[in-house]
């Protein structure tokens, strides 16, 4: 079987554009309590529409979805049972995080009692707060059996069903005060993502004239959503916004994913084309080899990278509002953290490399 390079490029692409987004765009304001992070687009007008763009995680979900059945086709064909596939790809996430976790808590815990520092726990839950993803895409590999069954017994209608139910989330958050009911969406509308990449293949197949369509149909989508009043137009938690469509997500998020999946089918002739270039394959493999790490240890870079800067200057780079400085830092607020970042994922990947080394037999 062929490997689809552009598949490739949109996993890693938007895990790195997350990563990115995070270190340029984080503002940290330092109160009596610890820092708290903030973001530019509370103090820039109409900076929010770059999010539609911007906010790759729905696009993450469903080429995840496609990974993922993909994979399963393969495990049986080789005759691997639905538990062992899924129990495999957890542990194969989990247990990074899992360890980034314990690592931080630990410095957490020594750091606040050693300065005396109670702010620690918050240093720790704004390094950590970016795996909440992480969270959800494994209760996601936890329920792909479910999510299969409904593949193959209600094929499109699922995706219908796990439309009108984030929908029905939404009327009863907003219309009637419920406001706990809104987490369900962490699951519906994640869920409907992933699912919606079971069907790459087909999405793939159609008529160009049909990704045109769906690329209109998502934003026209998103234009009424958000005009309507009811829904903020960043696809971003801002602060000042009434709430977030991000936490939990709302409809808006699934018109945000029809709106990316039509773009990036638009794409995709342009973009094969010049992933066929020996430069361009090359960058592709390399990205995708180190997408996941770097966004595993990104945060822990940007804390490194934000002490060597208080540090050695005094500072930690926040401005609110932030003015021209601020925006014409951004190159370093980016060249910073990723300096930090790749001595600890060249750590982490020897002692993965040394413990296969350990545990692999003898030839």
């Amino acid at each position: 079987m062929t490997r689809d390079k552009y598949v490739d490029w949109l996993r890693a692409v938007s895990l790195i554009v997350v990563v990115v987004w995070h270190w340029a765009f984080t503002i940290l304001e330092w109160g009596p309590d610890g820092p708290s992070p903030t973001s530019p687009l509370g103090f820039t007008s109409g900076l929010w529409i770059l999010t539609w763009l911007l906010q790759v995680l729905p696009l993450f979900f469903y080429v995840g979805g496609h990974v993922h059945l993909m994979s399963w086709n393969r495990a049986c064909e080789r005759g691997v049972g639905i538990g062992a596939f899924v129990w495999r790809r957890i542990r194969a996430l989990a247990l990074p995080a899992l360890g980034l976790s314990a690592v931080w808590i630990g410095i957490g815990i020594v750091a606040g009692m050693a300065f005396d520092a109670p702010w620690m726990g918050r240093v720790v839950l704004l390094v950590l707060s970016p795996l909440w993803f992480l969270g959800v895409y494994l209760v996601l590999i936890a329920l792909l059996p479910v999510a299969l069954w409904m593949h193959q017994r209600f094929d499109v209608l699922a995706l219908i069903w796990l439309g009108g139910a984030a929908l029905v989330v939404d009327v009863l958050r907003f219309r009637y005060d419920v406001e706990w009911i809104g987490w369900l969406n962490m699951i519906i509308v994640w869920g409907l993502a992933h699912q919606a990449g079971f069907f790459y293949d087909r999405l793939v197949a159609l008529p160009r004239r049909y990704d045109v369509g769906v690329l209109w149909t998502g934003l026209f989508m998103l234009i009424g959503l958000v005009y309507s009043g009811i829904y903020p137009g960043s696809m971003v938690g801002v602060p000042g916004d009434k709430w977030s469509n991000m936490a939990p997500p709302t409809f808006v998020i699934v018109a945000l994913l029809i709106f990316q999946i039509g773009l990036v089918e638009v794409l995709r002739p342009a973009m094969e084309r010049l992933l066929e270039k020996p430069g361009w394959a090359r960058v592709n493999d390399t990205i995708n080899r180190f997408a996941l790490p770097l966004f595993l240890f990104h945060t822990t870079g940007m804390a490194i990278a934000l002490g060597l800067a208080w540090w050695l200057f005094g500072t930690l780079g926040g401005k609110i509002p932030p003015d021209l400085t601020w925006w014409l830092e951004r190159p370093l607020a980016i060249i910073g953290p990723l300096i930090c970042t790749l001595p600890v994922i060249y750590l982490f990947g020897r002692r993965r490399r040394t413990r296969k080394e350990e545990t692999s037999p003898a030839t």
